[in-house]
């Protein structure tokens, strides 16, 4: 158990680094946004690099094309797949909900017939069984649309359904960009 705290914990920083890189990459920052490197949009997904330091760090996110039911004051959901090549990390599942999760509940994502379990915590939730990360990702490549599904803070089923048009081009450039 230890393990998995220090894993959300972990992920928890991973996410914010990426939520504070969006926003600033949004906003124009010239420091930092001179570090992120954006590899294309394709399609429904977008991918990036940056190098801050000596850690190098690539990604691509897309937005759901359909979440029922919409909740109040739900933020913008991202689901993410990272390489973090300095620590051995590549096809690091992240969703970012925009709502917050049932305290211990987990969400699932169903790609084609198969499903893989992601566990949450607050508004985001990662791929529970980690062996599963590339196994997932090849399913993103072949499949046409991913349903994730997740109960919020207050008992409500949440489906988000993705496009997966241009995810295989998007992990494509994140693969060559942090090899």
């Amino acid at each position: 158990m230890r393990i998995r705290h220090f894993w959300i914990s972990q992920c928890t920083l991973v996410r914010l680094g990426f939520l504070a890189m969006l926003i600033l990459l949004a906003f124009g920052q010239a420091g930092f946004a001179q570090s992120v490197q954006s590899l294309g949009d394709f399609k429904a997904w977008s991918a990036y690099s940056t190098v801050k330091s000596a850690t190098n760090l690539c990604f691509v996110h897309s937005k759901p094309v359909e979440i029922e039911p919409q909740l109040e004051d739900m933020g913008d959901p991202y689901f993410y797949v990272t390489h973090r090549p300095n620590e051995g990390v590549r096809y690091e599942i992240n969703l970012v909900a925009g709502f917050n999760f049932q305290t211990d509940s987990l969400a699932a994502a169903q790609i084609g017939g198969q499903s893989y379990s992601l566990f949450t915590q607050g508004d985001a939730a990662w791929l529970e069984d980690v062996s599963q990360s590339a196994d997932m990702a090849a399913a993103m490549r072949r499949g046409t649309t991913m349903v994730v599904e997740g109960i919020d803070e207050r008992g409500t089923k949440v489906r988000m359904v993705f496009s997966l048009s241009g995810a295989t081009a998007s992990m494509r450039a994140i693969d060559n960009a942090c090899s």
